[in-house]
């Protein structure tokens, strides 16, 4: 039979249990760690895709609506614009939820009001619409993206500014409808070109994202 070992002192007993559970605690602040910073890698990564990122992610879904944007594309005529329209839904959702082109607000809607199937036709009768009123102005294409974010009356903005976009009426014409309203835009973006911040109305660096994300298809 095998001797029973003689009970720990009071003391002794517990400062074992401390010790134990101090190691336990340990642990488990660790593991939740381990989880927070997991997590916010995910949020930021779906922060950097979504109207930010400099390039498609691999994980957006934008590429999954392209058989659908290209029925749509070539509906209104606009075809050979696909790729352009694909990374616009990589630019506005990353390609998830119902309003994956943000194009409620087009028709006067409320944001996120459209289905699916119906925010990929608005938007690419929107985008084709633009198209047209650029061609009338004699405006160039970058007018066109930018003017999707910020609606048509930018085209007339550009018209009577040169006809050709940059960056800097880009941001003119978002200092004068926002009244020099700004707020914090933490993107590698604006990060680069002024420390981290955009006028409070639409985004001043649509061009960039939207072509950066063309690129990466």
């Amino acid at each position: 039979m095998s001797k029973q070992l003689p009970p720990l002192p009071d003391g002794r007993a517990s400062r074992i249990r401390v010790r134990r559970r101090l190691r336990r605690d340990r642990l488990t602040a660790l593991l939740l760690v381990m989880l927070v910073a997991v997590a916010g890698f995910h949020t930021l990564e779906q922060f950097f895709v979504h109207d930010t990122y400099a390039f498609i992610s691999p994980e957006s879904e934008a590429v999954n609506h392209e058989p659908m944007i290209a029925d749509y594309a070539a509906r209104y005529g606009i075809q050979d614009y696909k790729p352009w329209l694909v990374a616009i839904v990589d630019v506005e959702s990353g390609g998830q939820g119902e309003d994956v082109m943000q194009s409620s607000e087009s028709l006067g809607l409320d944001p996120n009001s459209l289905t699916t199937e119906q925010s990929i036709d608005q938007g690419c009768s929107y985008f084709a619409t633009l198209l047209d009123k650029a061609q009338t102005l004699g405006v160039d294409f970058n007018a066109v993206l930018q003017a999707y974010n910020y609606g048509a009356g930018y085209l007339d903005y550009v018209a009577v500014h040169g006809g050709i976009h940059t960056q800097e009426l880009a941001e003119s014409f978002a200092k004068e409808q926002s009244s020099g309203k700004t707020k914090t835009y933490m993107n590698p973006v604006a990060i680069k070109a002024n420390g981290g911040w955009r006028y409070d109305y639409g985004n001043m660096f649509y061009v960039t994202l939207v072509h950066n994300a063309v690129d990466s298809l």
